[in-house]
């Protein structure tokens, strides 16, 4: 969350817009293989979006511009920035300008498409907030700006090929990455993506306080929601067999699709995701006889928020609150200390 108002005049930028001042200027030269190398690139990618619209709402022009040193320090160049119905910059499409590069493993993008989350700015906050209410509702695939983002990720996959893009967002630009990586999948275009402190639709841990309850709520939850399932496939007059078909066909397809989250225990937008996969983990092992396919159901394949398989990275490191806990910066700190587990169906 950025705090900042609209002025007609230049205002100074505070010293997270400026990749001087707060960038990863420790990554001198890019190992591609590195993870952590990936990460902290598609980060800052992120927050040249978020610079971009800040510029945009401060009048920086040219010289006084703080955005394009977040992807230039990486040898991007911004090809169109996305613009949603508010005249707001919500989105990003870059192009890596390097020669010679080795692209055989597919590791190295040739365009990078990328989302910035919510900011407290005058001009761009009652539309950002809009969209979270969507997204909380799970409709934010009803909204203008997802449409325009979907339109742009199908273009660019139709120029370059889906092995060439990643996708990358934070927050709320984390919901839309996964949202068109998901609607790709379908298509049966597989994009490698980056999501920052996505958001995880379920109730928070803060309020129920005790970690026995919990475990018990959500076990019983995965439990039952098998069971339901099960129930559905002994009576299937209740839906057409090809709605079936179709269901199982979509999540065998998201099952080899495994995005990278990147989450915080501190934030809870994102750290149910921490939760979600464990408690997979945990009922295939205590249920051997619920297998891991069953554990994630055709209703799961469409909600925003929930994953066969994901790359799941939790921030180990200190983050006194929840604002640097939900930022973006933390994924690019020299120091980050991390734990990357993969999870697959």
């Amino acid at each position: 969350m950025e705090e900042g108002t609209t002025s007609s005049s230049v205002l100074p930028a505070p010293d997270r817009d400026i990749f001087s001042h707060s960038g990863p200027l420790h990554l001198t030269h890019i190992d591609w293989k590195n993870f952590h190398h990936r990460r902290s690139i598609a980060a800052s990618l992120v927050q040249g979006v978020r610079v971009l619209e800040f510029d945009r709402q401060q009048n920086r022009q040219g010289q006084q511009a703080h955005a394009p040193e977040w992807w230039e320090f990486f040898h991007f160049q911004l090809v169109c920035p996305l613009i949603d119905v508010d005249n707001s910059i919500f989105g990003a499409i870059y192009e890596l300008k390097l020669s010679g590069l080795d692209n055989s493993a597919q590791i190295v993008p040739r365009f990078v498409i990328a989302f910035r989350g919510t900011i407290k700015m005058q001009a761009s906050l009652p539309r950002d907030l809009k969209l979270d209410l969507l997204c909380v509702c799970n409709k934010l695939h009803e909204s203008s700006r997802f449409q325009i983002a979907m339109q742009a990720v199908q273009n660019m996959v139709t120029l370059a090929g889906a092995s060439n893009i990643w996708l990358t967002g934070h927050s709320l630009g984390s919901a839309i990455a996964l949202l068109a990586g998901k609607n790709m999948v379908k298509m049966h275009s597989y994009i490698e993506t980056y999501l920052f402190n996505p958001p995880f639709l379920s109730v928070p841990k803060e309020i129920i306080p005790n970690e026995g309850l919990w475990q018990g709520i959500h076990l019983a939850n995965t439990v039952i929601r098998v069971g339901l399932a099960r129930v559905k496939g002994l009576y299937r007059i209740q839906r057409p067999k090809q709605f079936d078909q179709v269901t199982n066909q979509v999540t065998a397809l998201l099952s080899l699709w495994v995005p990278y989250l990147f989450v915080n225990p501190g934030d809870h937008i994102c750290s149910g995701y921490i939760r979600y996969f464990e408690q997979r983990k945990s009922m295939t092992e205590k249920l051997p006889e619920i297998s891991s396919e069953s554990s994630f159901s055709n209703a799961d394949s469409e909600s925003l928020h929930l994953l066969p398989s994901a790359y799941l990275t939790i921030n180990l490191g200190s983050t006194p609150d929840f604002k640097r806990a939900h930022g973006i910066h933390q994924w690019w700190d020299p120091n980050f200390d991390g734990r990357s587990e993969h999870y697959s169906r």
